[in-house]
């Protein structure tokens, strides 16, 4: 049964043009055509049997002269005097809604086999039909699992809803200016997701805003920061060490070898060397013989830095019988020294205690087990039961290392999923807040960048077969890598200002679309431009409020300076710069 049914008093207008996917509506009440509006939808009556033609409206004009100008009319002999008013609508048709195909009802398809015919009848499309509609290009049934972001602008009464499959399954990026309501709407998304039974996300939180974030389905873990080193905290109180033998083998040697050292290539070699004689000791004495026979060093085994340290102390002092039998200096004599020292180095840096100075328990063979177990399960997987939407907070990481360490967790999931049987895969979706931090366009010098991005292209490639979607969101899309941009097939874009971040949204959205994209600066807050696979049409929506809204650090200036009273402890502000950590006012409290 076809969900538009108009009556003759419910008509708009009448076609008076038609060009390719441009017609021309002549609207003949005043009254309706003042209620329309730029980029509502409209339906207009197809020369075939149940088929209806879906446009957007483009342009609204009464005046005959403009209209003559925009070749909206092509009378040269119009009476001016006579006419001085034509009410004339342009509308984009976009697709096609067919009332039957096969055994569906209602299907709407992208492709326009048909245009209107001089005089054929156009309606507005509002209410209830717009909300059905919506619904039904997003393939959702009116009581099966949504996704919803809130409603549309042009009409508060349509629940604007997206397909949630198609939204994670072909990657989605969500952009906008600070102060926008790009964390607010990620919020949002994550609220619905975490009211789900089997719920998987990752949320990469950068700066700790998604912390108000609260429900059964929501778990909070933290890179644990240099106060957990003596704290002696761990995975059963939410806190992650990643150590070191969780790095690829070009990870190590981009953090201990120094390319520009003319014994580079012999330090990354012995290197290699030391530590799968390492690997091939801890599985010899812990008796992984299955492991023994298959690993390679890039395995997740764990292996002792201080057995590596020695090997390579070993190769820098070693001495050989030359042929006069005579002592003489190995091949590799003191040109190690630097490389040790990288090593030693970075072994006792706090800030990296994360890596290096991880509990004893993060060598047991099992311990990556239940690090995967909480990073990678969903709610029903987990064996504390707690939430399926895990947001990890990285503020606490040192910025010349954060995409580094990104990557080490992106890698860890994509590997999981990649080796995982294709019927017990559980899809995860991974959300890269402030992306352009550590998936940039234009790389510096730094190794951990390059593997960063590495990572992710091949995620934003190769996630959808292996169920691991990406939502890249960030206020600077074009600072973001263009690769994995292109593989994003659904945008949610709040307010944009800037024009570099214009051009970048204008090339993600279809041709016949780029129009949309003039909206961007004026979008009030929380107010989104949504298109994508999840969403074929393209839609205005202003998102509905997080329960618990993310502390997105904007902070009311005049309200603070309005106050008389005293707000900062600068005491306790020095004495958290000087111990590297935040105490916060819930660790206060206990």
């Amino acid at each position: 049964m076809s969900i538009f049914k108009y009556k003759d008093n419910e008509v708009l207008g009448k076609v008076k043009s038609v060009d390719t996917a441009i017609v021309i509506v002549h609207v003949a009440d005043v009254d309706r055509l003042r209620q329309l509006q730029v980029n509502r939808l409209a339906v207009l009556q197809s020369s075939r049997p149940g088929q209806h033609l879906i446009g957007i409206i483009q342009k609204i004009t009464r005046n005959v002269i403009e209209a003559k100008e925009m070749d909206e009319v092509d009378s040269d002999n119009l009476d001016l005097e006579s006419k001085p008013e034509l009410n004339l609508v342009r509308i984009a048709l976009i697709g096609t809604m067919v009332d039957k195909l096969g055994e569906q009802s209602n299907v709407f398809l992208r492709t326009l086999e048909t245009v209107p015919e001089i005089d054929a009848n156009c309606f507005a499309v509002e209410g209830k039909q717009l909300t059905d509609f919506m619904r039904i290009v997003a393939n959702i049934s009116a009581d099966g699992e949504k996704l919803s972001l809130g409603h549309y602008t042009l009409d508060d009464k349509a629940e604007a809803f997206l397909n949630g499959n198609k939204f994670f399954q072909r990657h989605a990026i969500i952009v906008g200016s600070t102060g926008s309501g790009k964390s607010w709407t990620t919020a949002r998304i994550l609220e619905c997701v975490s009211t789900l039974p089997n719920a998987n996300s990752l949320v990469f939180d950068i700066h700790g805003e998604y912390r108000p974030l609260k429900g059964e389905g929501i778990r909070h873990l933290r890179i644990a920061g240099p106060k957990d080193l003596d704290l002696k905290r761990g995975l059963k109180d939410g806190v992650i060490f990643l150590p070191y033998w969780l790095l690829a083998y070009e990870a190590m040697v981009s953090m201990f070898v120094d390319r520009s050292d003319q014994n580079a290539p012999n330090q990354a070699m012995l290197m290699s060397r030391t530590i799968i004689e390492a690997k091939r000791s801890y599985l010899t004495k812990n008796g992984h013989k299955d492991v023994l026979e298959n690993f390679t060093i890039d395995s997740p085994v764990p292996f002792s830095i201080k057995d590596v340290i020695s090997g390579l102390e070993c190769f820098d002092v070693e001495m050989t019988t030359g042929s006069s039998g005579r002592e003489k200096q190995g091949t590799f004599h003191g040109k190690l020294s630097r490389l040790i020292e990288r090593l030693q180095n970075k072994q006792t840096d706090r800030r990296l205690g994360f890596l290096f100075q991880a509990p004893a328990e993060t060598m047991q063979f099992d311990w990556l087990d239940k690090l995967v177990s909480i990073l990678v399960a969903g709610s029903k997987d987990q064996s504390d039961g707690l939430g399926g939407v895990k947001i990890v907070d990285f503020s606490e990481v040192p910025s010349d290392m954060l995409p580094l360490i990104i990557s080490l967790v992106a890698r860890l999931v994509f590997s999981i999923q990649q080796w995982t049987p294709s019927d017990q895969r559980h899809p995860i979706a991974l959300f890269c807040d402030e992306a352009h931090l550590y998936i940039p366009e234009r790389q510096s010098s730094s190794a951990g960048e390059s593997f960063a991005v590495s990572a992710f292209e091949r995620i934003a490639k190769e996630g959808r077969k292996y169920g691991v979607g990406l939502v890249v969101i960030s206020q600077r899309p074009s600072e973001v890598n263009r690769t994995v941009l292109s593989q994003c097939n659904n945008l949610v874009a709040m307010r944009l200002t800037n024009g570099d971040d214009q051009t970048v949204v204008r090339r993600l959205l279809p041709d016949s679309l780029g129009g949309f994209s003039d909206l961007l600066p004026v979008l009030d807050t929380g107010e989104a431009l949504v298109v994508g696979d999840a969403s074929l049409l393209p839609t205005r929506v202003r998102v509905q409020r997080p329960t618990n809204e993310p502390d997105s650090g904007t902070v009311p200036f005049w309200d603070r300076w309005s106050e008389n009273k005293k707000i900062i402890n600068v005491s306790a502000s020095v004495d958290n710069w000087r111990k590297q950590a935040v105490q916060r006012s819930a660790e206060k409290k206990k």
